[in-house]
């Protein structure tokens, strides 16, 4: 699962194009500053971004289509079986699930709200927490069209193992201070964004759901909301990456972030934290950076940091657990990342 900045289906009743307003602002005004500042450089922005879309369609729509199969069977019921038996088991299984499933953040929040309040070991959370911002299918396709099949796996590669990284030092960690009632309150329910709750995961999954009309209806209604969540970031970010190999000198890039060692894979990671929104967007950006001599360890970290850390994933840990457990969280982020990028940048 990655980036919780999706549209769900089932949210609440704002219609759809207002949710997507603002990024479509920010797309419309690219353009237009560009017509005051420096007319000449539209269209090659605006050729350049579509091509880059249209070159990246046929991962889109395998993606959006994969996405919307899983949520019309109901498979994020098999999310709960990443729950049960040992620790150490579910340590591994959320790791797994947390990073592979199409499922944002905000979706589960109930979810995980009441596996805490019963009493879910905090490791195996914690596990799925770290795991789940930064892949999933659709995360998958993008990234492999634009950076590479071997990005791409050595990305799922990372977020499984970070997430058992930081699971198992919980576990080892447990009987802390640290980690005692991490829990800020009993969630008895939670904003109309997170859709059917709990509930959500109980039952099987239905694979041949096109007999039944109600999901054949969430098929259509995720394809369209996902197809335009992503295309919008997607474009606003190929218009981005375009004004900067435009104006970006390729030497600043390459002497703040490339090159060997720790320094700027630690860069990476630092700009990645504070400056990421939205894992989908990064792909082409970082695409970009790489061009003008990011290393490839620096752009590991950046996007491994920055998808732990951005503000969606972020939010849905602060919701419920207490500040020191929510730090412990960010920790293993940037030493996950950092690890990510000393690591991607010797096998690249």
């Amino acid at each position: 699962m990655a980036d919780s900045t999706h549209s769900h289906t089932h949210s609440h009743g704002s219609p759809l194009l207002k949710r997507l307003g603002g990024i479509w602002t920010v797309i419309a005004a690219i353009p237009l500053m560009l017509a005051v500042l420096d007319p000449a450089q539209i269209w090659p922005t605006v050729e350049f971004a579509l091509r880059a879309l249209l070159h990246t369609s046929v991962f889109i729509i395998f993606a959006v289509l994969a996405v919307g199969y899983l949520k019309a069977t109901g498979a994020e019921t098999l999310l709960a079986r990443a729950f049960e038996g040992r620790t150490t088991r579910m340590i591994v299984l959320a790791a797994a699930m947390g990073g592979l499933s199409p499922f944002c953040s905000c979706e589960v929040i109930p979810f995980i709200a009441a596996l805490l309040a019963v009493g879910a070991p905090l490791a195996a959370v914690m596990a799925f927490w770290l795991a789940s911002p930064l892949m999933d299918p659709a995360m998958f396709l993008i990234t492999a069209g634009t950076l590479g099949t071997g990005f791409a796996v050595a990305k799922t590669v990372a977020a499984i193992t970070i997430g058992m990284l930081g699971g198992f030092a919980t576990h080892a960690l447990s009987g802390s201070a640290l980690f005692a009632d991490p829990l800020k309150q009993k969630q008895n329910s939670c904003s109309s964004c997170c859709g059917g709750g709990a509930q959500a995961f109980q039952g099987k999954p239905v694979w041949k759901f096109w007999p039944d009309p109600d999901r054949r209806a969430i098929f259509r209604e995720t394809v369209t909301e996902n197809a335009l969540f992503l295309g919008k970031w997607l474009l606003l970010a190929y218009m981005i990456e375009a004004l900067m190999l435009h104006y970006v000198p390729a030497d600043t890039i390459a002497g703040f972030l490339g090159g060997d060692g720790l320094k700027p894979i630690l860069l990476g990671a630092l700009v990645g934290a504070p400056a990421y929104l939205n894992g989908y967007a990064a792909v082409p950006l970082v695409d970009s950076l790489l061009q003008q001599g990011m290393s490839d360890g620096a752009a590991m970290s950046f996007v491994i940091a920055g998808g732990i850390s951005c503000i969606p994933a972020a939010i849905a840990v602060w919701a419920l657990v207490k500040p020191r457990v929510f730090a412990a969280y960010v920790g293993y982020a940037v030493i996950g990342s950092i690890l990510a990028g000393l690591t991607w940048n010797l096998i690249a």
